[in-house]
Formats: structure tokens, C-alpha cells, sequence
């Protein structure tokens, strides 16, 4: 079990980023999100909040008894909390004594904020030439849109993840997640800080790093752009299905669970239908090819469909693994919390949280051999880390 540390000893571990100096000024998940990363793997964060406030996310989600949900518990590991109200003259001013000391700064306020409180990008550089800032917004910080406000909901819905998701005769779905343009934009402005600070140990200078929040999903969406603009094909709603591949869908045992399959060539389905005992619908076959397999979509599935449901979810796995087919669990949480595979991996870490007691968290992404990131705090009362942070940072 990973313990938290003691209120009297909030300090980075040591790790890859130890001696880097971020403050972290956004709120909700992708800004500080970034800044997590970096915490993660031995970066100072301070998380600056609105004094008597916070980050609004410490009310978002399910709440708990020490005020905070969980997950701010969780998003606000690793970090030291100040209180600091960056619109009055003492907090902005004591804002850039901090930013004249950092290395990397995080926000996502809407375009104009900082400026705005004379706390622009241009003023806090040429304090510290080096800084580097992250700035994550709706539409990032040019463009005929980026005034306009926007979370991850918005986000999905303008990159064009969300047009694909549900069934083709049924409203466009959310990707699972609302959130999730929210956390993989910050996952791509800790890449741009990253490079940046690469670059930096070559120019000494800083820059800017600026992400919209629908950028990081648009550019995960395989070939959408290419194929559009080369054959002007607009994917549609495929349910659990997807291009180029069949079958490479979700499908139901005969226990009234579910397993996905992906036959991503025509060599993987030649063991499926091995598998099945239909060697005959491959090679020459009715199925033989995808371009075949594509024609028949519906009818492939069906085909599948009818064998998965006459064994139960553990026997499709099991045959599968044995012919080497690609074949896995569609999961809840209550399964994943008991499969072995993410205790061997450690993908669950408990922590010993001085106000909630124990807590489990997902644990750090990417696993590094030799400088691996670990979680030594989840996210800290408002304000708990003011005095230690000045003092440290300040030496007031």
C-alpha cells in the first residue's frame, strides 16, 4: 500500500522531474490534469486556488466527509495547495514572485483572463524568460471561436467523436465519458511541456503551449481527415463496430455477458472461423476477405454472434487465447476491481489519506523501469500547503 505523507512533510518524492517548479492556476480536469502528470513524476505543483473556494472540483463528484469529492481526491494528487486571489494587487503580485521561480505554469482560464488581471503571458515571461505556460482552452487561443466557452462535452461534440458514437439509427452518444477531451488534452499539453523543456535546455528561452480541448480528440480519430478529404467519406454511426474491420465488435456469451473481438485482417479471422469449425466461409469463401466481410457486416456479426452465445464468456476467452484470436471482457468497474491482471499491474493503488483514511485511486500512467512516477498524496485541503509553499519557494 502506498502511504500518503504526514501533513507535517508534504514534499515531492523523488523522481524524473524532482527540482521542477510548476504552479498550477486552472481549474476543473485538463489544465490540472497536465499538472498531475507532472506531479506524478516528482515536479513541485503547487495548486494556486481562489481563497474561501478552490477549484470548482472539489464539488464535482461524488462527495465525501472531509468536504472534498473525490475527484478532486484523486485529480489533486501530488500538489500543494495555496489560496491566492490573482484579482486583487497582493495576489497578483505575489503570483509573479512565485512565477519569477517556476519552471512550467498551467491554465485554462477563457482567452483574455490573465491578461486581464495583467497577468498575460507576455508579463509573466518577461519576468522569467524561461517560463513555460500551458494554456488549455475551449478553442485554444486563436481562431474565430476562441472567446467562446466551452467543457468536454463541447469538446466531443466539435472534434466529431461524438457523431460516431451510438447505433447508426439512434442519437449521437457520449464517448463514455464527457471528460474525455478534457483529460487527453492534458495528457498532450504535459507531452508540449515536456518538449518544450527540451527545448529550453538548448535556447534557455520558454514558450507557449496551447491546446484546445477538441484538438486532442480530433487528432486521435485515425483516418476521419484523410479519408474524408481524399474520397469525401463521412463515417456514420457504427455502434460497436468500426471501419476496416469485420468482425471487430462486441458480442454476447451465452451467461449474458459480453466479449470483444477484433479481426483486424483476414489471417485473425481464419482462426476464428477455425475456431467455429467453418473453414469453409474463408480463403475462397463467402467471407474470405474484408472487403467481403465489409459487404456483409450485418450478417458476419450475426454469424459470430451465433457462436459466442452458445458458450459462456469464460470459454470464449479461454478458446480464443488458444487460437490466438484477440478476444477480451467487456468490463464494469466492479470487474476490474477483481481481475488479477490489474493487481498484478498495480492499476489500483491504495492510499492512507490523513482525512478520508483509505482511498484507491487509478494509479500512474506511464510505467517507467528506472524513474517511475508514484501518487504520495491525494488531493489536499484548501489552502493546507500556504505558508509551506512561500516559505519554500519564497522564503517568507
Amino acid at each position: 500500500m502506498t502511504q500518503a505523507q504526514t501533513d507535517e512533510n508534504i514534499r515531492p518524492a523523488p523522481g524524473a522531474l524532482n527540482g521542477l517548479k510548476v504552479l498550477d492556476l486552472a481549474t476543473f480536469i485538463a489544465g490540472p490534469y497536465c499538472a498531475t502528470f507532472l506531479a506524478e513524476f516528482g515536479a513541485d505543483v503547487v495548486k494556486v486556488e481562489l481563497p474561501g473556494s478552490g477549484d470548482p472540483v472539489r464539488k464535482f463528484g461524488t462527495p465525501t466527509e472531509c468536504g472534498d469529492t473525490l475527484v478532486w481526491m484523486s485529480e489533486g494528487r501530488n500538489k500543494r495547495s495555496i489560496e491566492l486571489d490573482l484579482r486583487s494587487p497582493e495576489g497578483a503580485d505575489t503570483l509573479k514572485k512565485l512565477a519569477a521561480e517556476a519552471d512550467v505554469l498551467c491554465e485554462n482560464f477563457q482567452v483574455g483572463t490573465l491578461e486581464k488581471w495583467g497577468l498575460g503571458a507576455d508579463v509573466l515571461q518577461e519576468i522569467n524568460p524561461g517560463l513555460i505556460i500551458a494554456r488549455i482552452t475551449a478553442y485554444g487561443q486563436t481562431g474565430p471561436y476562441r472567446n467562446r466557452p466551452g467543457f468536454g462535452r463541447i469538446a466531443n461534440a466539435f472534434s466529431g467523436i461524438s457523431y460516431l458514437c451510438g447505433e447508426p439509427d439512434a442519437p449521437p452518444a457520449s464517448p463514455g465519458t464527457a471528460t474525455l477531451s478534457d483529460y487527453m488534452s492534458g495528457v498532450y499539453a504535459a507531452l508540449g511541456v515536456l518538449v518544450a523543456l527540451q527545448s529550453r535546455e538548448k535556447t534557455g528561452s520558454g514558450q507557449i503551449v496551447d491546446v484546445g480541448l477538441y484538438e486532442s480528440v480530433f487528432r486521435i480519430l485515425d483516418e476521419l481527415a484523410p479519408a474524408y478529404a481524399y474520397k469525401d467519406f463521412v463515417r456514420e454511426r457504427m455502434g460497436a463496430g468500426t471501419v476496416n474491420a469485420v468482425p471487430h465488435s462486441h458480442y454476447p456469451s451465452k451467461d449474458r455477458l459480453w466479449v470483444a473481438i477484433a479481426c483486424t485482417n483476414d489471417k485473425i479471422f481464419n482462426r476464428l472461423a477455425n475456431l467455429m469449425d467453418r473453414n469453409d466461409v474463408t480463403g475462397d469463401g463467402i467471407y474470405g476477405t474484408i472487403a467481403m466481410r465489409e459487404a456483409k457486416r450485418a450478417e458476419v456479426d450475426a454469424f459470430v454472434t451465433n457462436w459466442t452465445t452458445g458458450l459462456t464468456r469464460d470459454e470464449i476467452l479461454k478458446a480464443c487465447e488458444g487460437a490466438e484470436v484477440p478476444c477480451g471482457p467487456v468490463y464494469s468497474i466492479e470487474e476490474i476491481f477483481n481481475d488479477p491482471q490489474y493487481k498484478a499491474r498495480e492499476n489500483l493503488v491504495e492510499i492512507n489519506d490523513p482525512r478520508l483514511g483509505s482511498i484507491t485511486l487509478p494509479n500512474v500512467c506511464p510505467r517507467l523501469t528506472e524513474t517511475p512516477g508514484q501518487i504520495s498524496w491525494a488531493g489536499r485541503a484548501l489552502g493546507a500547503d500556504t505558508q509551506d509553499v512561500l516559505k519554500d519557494w519564497l522564503g517568507e
